[in-house]
C-alpha cells in the first residue's frame, strides 16, 4: 500500500446532519477519490454486531485501490465523532489527515435517528417517546431487539453530546485538521459550504460546476418482514462468513443484491412531526449542551434551544446492507 493511498481525509459524523449529502458531492469532484461509506473501521469501541461486516486493516485498504491521481482521498463513517476512541486510532493511522464534522440540531437529528434505525431495523419501539424512556435499560442490556445491530445508538441523548465529542478531535488534531459544519449553513448555501470544504481541502474551488440536487428524502420500509430476515443476525452473520470462502467476485454481487432487496423493500414516505411538548421538553434539557457547544465553536447557536413549529423535513433515513 503506497503512501498516497492512505486516506487523508474523513467525515466523521454526526448522523442524520448532511453527510451522506456531502459525501456524494465530494466524490463529483474530480480530485476527490471517495471509499465506500461507513466501513467504519476505526472506532474500536464501536460495538456493532456480528451481521455488520467490519473490515480488517487490509480489506480496508484495498477500498482505496480505485484511488488513482486525484489529490484527496478519504471516506464518511458517522459514528467515529461518537466513538471515543476512534479519533486517536485515525491520528495514529494518518496524524494529518483532515477531519469533517457536521451538526444538527440536537432534537432533530435524535428523532430522524429514531425514524432510521425503525427503517433499518435497529430500533423496534413503536415511538420515539418510548425508545427515549427506555435508555436506562438498553444501557443495562435489556429491550434489545434480535435485529438490532448497534445498541449503543440507541442511547439517543448520548448521540447529541457533541461539545465533547467535537472536543476530543479538537484535541487530538488541532482545530486547524478540524471543519466543523452546521447542518443549518449547509442548507441554506449548499454551494457555499462545498466550496469551503474544497478549499479546507486545499482544493481550488474555481471552475466547479455542481448540481446540487437532493440526495435524501423520508423512508420507511414496505414489507416488515423481509426488512427483518435481511438483518437477522445470522442471516447476516453467514453471509459476512461466506467471504472466506466465495470468490470475491460472487461475494460481492450477493452483497449488492442485498443491497438492492434492501432498496426495493423502502419507499418515500414523511414521517410525523414530533409531539410539540416531547420537542419542547428535550429543547430545554439540550440547552446546557447547546451553550456548552456554541462556547467550543465561538458561535451561537442557543436558536436550537428556541421553540419550533414541528419537526417535519428531516433527512431521508437509509436501509443500507453494510
Amino acid at each position: 500500500m503506497s503512501l498516497n493511498k492512505i486516506p487523508n481525509f474523513f467525515i466523521v459524523g454526526a448522523p442524520k446532519s448532511g453527510t451522506t449529502a456531502l459525501n456524494h458531492y465530494l466524490s463529483a469532484h474530480p480530485e476527490i477519490f471517495v471509499a465506500r461509506k461507513e466501513m467504519h473501521h476505526f472506532g474500536a469501541d464501536l460495538g456493532f454486531g456480528s451481521q455488520f461486516y467490519r473490515r480488517d486493516r487490509e480489506a480496508y485498504l484495498a477500498e482505496f485501490d480505485a484511488w488513482g491521481g486525484q489529490a484527496c482521498g478519504g471516506e464518511a463513517s458517522v459514528w467515529y465523532l461518537f466513538s471515543q476512541q476512534a479519533a486517536a486510532e485515525i491520528k495514529a493511522f494518518n496524524p494529518q489527515a483532515k477531519i469533517i464534522i457536521m451538526l444538527r440540531e440536537p432534537t432533530t437529528m435524535i428523532y430522524s435517528m429514531y425514524h432510521q434505525f425503525c427503517c433499518d431495523g435497529n430500533e423496534h419501539l413503536p415511538t420515539f417517546a418510548e425508545a427515549l424512556m427506555a435508555e436506562a435499560d438498553r444501557r443495562a442490556g435489556r429491550r434489545i431487539a434480535r435485529q438490532t445491530y448497534f445498541s449503543q445508538g440507541l442511547r439517543y441523548r448520548a448521540i447529541a453530546r457533541f461539545s465533547e465529542q467535537v472536543a476530543r478531535y479538537f484535541e487530538i488534531f488541532g482545530r486547524e485538521q478540524v471543519q466543523v459544519i452546521i447542518y443549518d449553513d449547509f442548507a441554506a448555501d449548499t454551494a457555499g459550504t462545498y466550496r469551503k470544504t474544497l478549499e479546507f481541502l486545499g482544493l481550488s474551488a474555481s471552475d466547479i460546476a455542481m448540481r446540487f440536487e437532493e440526495v435524501n428524502g423520508s423512508q420507511t420500509v414496505r414489507i416488515s418482514a423481509l426488512r427483518s430476515f435481511l438483518q437477522d443476525p445470522l442471516i447476516r452473520g453467514t453471509a459476512i462468513a461466506s467471504r472466506s470462502w466465495l470468490p470475491p467476485a460472487v461475494f460481492a454481487l450477493l452483497q449488492k443484491a442485498g443491497m438492492k432487496l434492501c432498496r426495493l423493500n423502502a419507499r418515500k414516505q414523511k414521517y410525523p412531526p414530533m409531539a410539540p411538548g416531547l420537542q419542547l421538553s428535550l429543547q430545554r434539557e439540550f440547552a446546557p449542551e447547546v451553550e456548552r457547544l456554541s462556547a467550543l465553536l465561538d458561535r451561537d447557536l442557543t436558536h436550537w434551544s428556541r421553540p419550533k413549529r414541528s419537526v417535519s423535513k428531516p433527512e431521508k433515513p437509509e436501509c443500507v446492507m453494510a
